[in-house]
């Protein structure tokens, strides 16, 4: 009896360390499929730049056919919906590690916030600063309150990652459409690089 309680023992133990480089290996394959995504989106950013006086959505007002209007509350998706063309596809828009959000949208019509996995940084005018943070995973944090969508993150209040999504590390998209895979030193790092005193998140909240 005691001869198979040990065996049993040893199997549990072989089984375990045999999957653990399985699981790894799945969750760098989600985290480069993330980044990928992320240089879609940054991509998009821009291109749409390109062809509106070299600015970002979120700089020109919803009359001039930017999304100025709409950086605040439960309205991030609307940036990525007004660059549909740019786009291409809403699937990019969602990290394929992400459990806190429904599903990848199938069109841009019906685009929400439970289709998107990534914050964005409102206070970005355009590229011509490569170290303003564009975007992000959303499993940022600085241990204050998301108040109407906005997260503020600043040096005084030290930003890094939850464990959700990529297990306390993150993909961050630059203003220059770079990504950057961080720790969470990484990312305070690159907030302090940002040249602001407080850098505003929109972030896909599902409700109030």
């Amino acid at each position: 009896m005691e001869l198979f309680v040990v065996m049993a023992i040893i199997t549990c133990f072989a089984i375990f360390f045999i999957s653990q480089p399985d699981r790894n290996m799945k969750a760098r394959a989600l985290r480069i499929q993330c980044v990928n995504n992320l240089k879609q989106t940054g991509l998009a950013f821009r291109v749409w730049e390109g062809d509106h006086g070299d600015k970002y959505p979120m700089n020109v007002s919803e009359t001039n056919g930017g999304t100025m209007e709409f950086t605040a509350g439960l309205n991030e998706w609307r940036h990525f919906q007004l660059m549909s063309n740019e786009l291409t596809t809403p699937r990019v828009l969602l990290c394929p590690a992400d459990d806190s959000h429904l599903y990848a949208a199938t069109n841009f019509t019906f685009l929400s916030n439970s289709n998107v996995s990534f914050f964005l940084g409102v206070d970005v005018a355009d590229g011509s600063n490569p170290q303003m943070i564009l975007g992000g995973d959303c499993n940022v944090t600085n241990g204050t309150q998301i108040k109407n969508g906005i997260l503020r993150v600043s040096t005084n209040n030290p930003a890094g990652w939850t464990s959700e999504t990529h297990n306390k590390v993150g993909n961050i998209l630059l203003a220059d459409g770079s990504v950057q895979q961080l720790s969470g030193a990484g990312l305070r790092s690159t907030i302090g690089n940002t040249s602001i005193a407080t850098n505003r998140l929109q972030m896909p909240v599902l409700g109030p």
